[in-house]
């Protein structure tokens, strides 16, 4: 008995639609492209070569998700921000050490491929690193049937920068009266969602159909500020060094943990933040998710960034400057603590 032959589309793999997807990425792909980049999208492997400015240079690499936020954008089918988010959460992280972005690469997977939102989700990616300069120069592609349900798809990403070898920040020159900035987050970023979701599921039919001016959904899913270009800037403008421990000392990317488990992993030990409560203002957003999961002001600044996406410690006679510097820059920047001895506290205090 002759059997009718498979084939991979037969199994659920569009190879086809693999590569019309890749014919859709490479004019977004080039848009990124910038110095030290050899060979991009299309090869075995991407091709770059570190700037020769550099004269020491130690690259600094990174790698995140999306999270559950991805749900929300599967049930409101709003796929063109989450790029974003995926490098935004990698690059800012990068950013933390001092180091300028070189170049990205992303993994999409999900069960069965659909070009105009892989499309969406990849043309987000290209803006996040157009916006923070870095090159797209590869990627993957997953489609695996069976591994995801319909309609859903899940993210990685992942950077690689450089940083001269004397110029890498690691908090090192943190000491007591230094001045902690926050820098204003674009709303609840890439994590939390877990909770979130949670608050929406509770909220029902009551959910506010506006949150700080914007409409609920594109509130919730405002994507992760990219704070590169502009603070890159400013440490350019504000350094520091073992010799002359003045200017910006350390970063913090306020992530998962929020402000209270990120920016212990930037002081040395036996300092902490004391951070000022009410020193920035609590949006329309987080004011609605802390009254809706009925949460103290301690698990709000434990889940969520809480309003402030970046921690800058600088220097006390530079921290006027410097915030100003941001602020021209286009950064809402709030002086929201200072920098003393530990004690046997916790590493961070609001109070």
């Amino acid at each position: 008995m002759t059997q009718t032959p498979l084939s991979y589309k037969d199994a659920g793999v569009d190879i086809v639609a693999g590569d019309a997807l890749v014919e859709r990425i490479k004019p977004l792909a080039k848009k990124t492209m910038r110095e030290g980049v050899l060979a991009g999208i299309g090869g075995f492997g991407a091709l770059f070569e570190v700037p020769k400015r550099y004269k020491e240079p130690v690259l600094v690499s990174g790698t995140d998700g999306v999270g559950t936020k991805l749900k929300l954008a599967f049930e409101w089918d709003m796929h063109d921000t989450v790029g974003i988010d995926l490098v935004a959460m990698s690059v800012n992280d990068v950013l933390v050490q001092g180091a300028e972005p070189l170049f990205f690469l992303d993994y999409f997977a999900c069960g069965k491929l659909d070009i105009d939102t892989a499309a969406a989700v990849v043309g987000g990616i290209a803006k996040g690193c157009e916006l923070s300069g870095c090159a797209l120069i590869g990627g993957e592609t997953a489609e695996m049937p069976g591994m995801y349900p319909a309609g859903e798809y899940d993210l990685a990403g992942f950077a690689v920068g450089a940083v001269e070898k004397s110029k890498i920040l690691a908090g090192q020159n943190v000491k007591a009266a230094d001045v902690v900035l926050g820098l204003a987050s674009a709303g609840v970023h890439s994590n939390g969602f877990s909770l979130v979701r949670k608050c929406i599921e509770r909220a029902g039919a009551n959910a506010p159909a506006l949150l700080d001016g914007k409409p609920f959904k594109q509130a919730l899913m405002e994507p992760t500020r990219l704070y590169v270009k502009n603070v890159l800037a400013a440490l350019a403008a504000f350094p520091t060094s073992p010799e002359a421990p003045t200017g910006i000392k350390a970063l913090a990317h306020i992530t998962g943990g929020g402000l209270l488990e990120n920016i212990p992993r930037v002081l040395p030990e036996g300092l902490a933040a004391h951070l000022v409560k009410g020193s920035w203002p609590q949006t329309e957003l987080f004011a609605w998710l802390q009254n809706t999961a009925g949460i103290d002001d301690i698990e709000m600044n434990r889940t969520f960034n809480n309003g402030i996406g970046m921690v800058v410690v600088v220097e006390a006679a530079d921290a006027q400057a410097c915030a100003a510097h941001l602020r021209a820059a286009g950064e809402q920047v709030y002086v929201i603590g200072t920098i003393a001895p530990q004690g046997r506290g916790e590493q961070v205090v609001v109070a």
